[in-house]
């Protein structure tokens, strides 16, 4: 079943860098990330970066300063990345990792576009992350963690990668209360960021257990303010009451810590 809704993430979201499936099914990629908190100077600077695909935005509450090494897990085509690296300048270091070849692709030309030099993106899993250990400031992601299955893993690798004192700042879906049936069991909705998200304080236990530490949740945003968000394409697998159901039962939060 892993194995499945691996493959199924890297063929959702390869097809969304080619451009054959929209991200969202009611709202433009900007209208979305202004509602997740984006603004529109961030907007203007990622450029084609923006895809629609996240569920808040991870450097709105990040101290990034000039100089630090930031990693991007799921980094898709580059949006949050880029932000990053306007803000470390350039003496500092962007890393992208994200699994999905044509996602790769997009971003590599987005950063040729914007001459982002000191920006790379990796191949790779954020289970396994191809870096070395305590070679980073700063962990950020977007909507990405809720889609792995073995999440204490990726809390562990993000611990493993920081430096000691280096912090993590992520935005990600959680559940308020635990989701229907037909929506808890579709691998469609998974895809979507739904299916995937633990409950609220099973995600924050699994941060802990890894050994991050000074956690703290300073932003929590209800499903229902972002159910075009969590829900893309509004007419996937399952019916409107599900999706419905689905917002409520779901928050947008943004989760920080540290390594000691």
């Amino acid at each position: 079943m892993k194995d499945t809704i691996q493959e199924s993430v890297r063929d959702h979201y390869g097809a969304v860098a080619r451009g054959e499936q929209s991200a969202c099914g009611c709202a433009t990629t900007a209208e979305l990330a202004t509602t997740i908190g984006y603004s529109k100077e961030e907007l203007e600077l990622a450029g084609e970066a923006n895809l629609g695909l996240g569920c808040g935005n991870p450097l709105a509450l990040a101290e990034i300063q000039p100089g630090m090494t930031v990693l991007d897990l799921g980094s898709g085509a580059g949006f949050d990345a880029f932000l990053a690296w306007r803000k470390v300048g350039p003496t500092g270091r962007v890393i992208g990792v994200d699994m999905t070849d044509d996602m790769l692709k997009l971003a590599r030309e987005n950063a040729a576009k914007l001459g982002a030099v000191n920006v790379e993106f990796r191949k790779g899993v954020i289970e396994r992350l191809p870096l070395d250990d305590n070679s980073v400031d700063l962990v950020i992601s977007n909507c990405v963690i809720n889609l792995s299955t073995d999440k204490p893993a990726v809390f562990a690798e993000i611990r493993r990668v920081l430096k000691p004192g280096g912090r993590m700042c992520v935005s990600d879906l959680v559940l308020l209360q635990t989701l229907p049936p037909e929506v808890a069991e579709s691998v469609s909705a998974y895809v979507g960021c739904i299916a995937g998200a633990s409950l609220m304080h099973d995600y924050v236990r699994l941060a802990l257990e890894a050994g991050l530490s000074n956690l703290s949740i300073p932003e929590i945003v209800h499903g229902s303010t972002l159910a075009s968000v969590l829900a893309p394409g509004a007419g996937c697998c399952c019916g409107s009451d599900s999706v419905s159901a689905a917002a409520a039962a779901v928050a947008s939060i943004k989760l920080h810590g540290r390594k000691p």
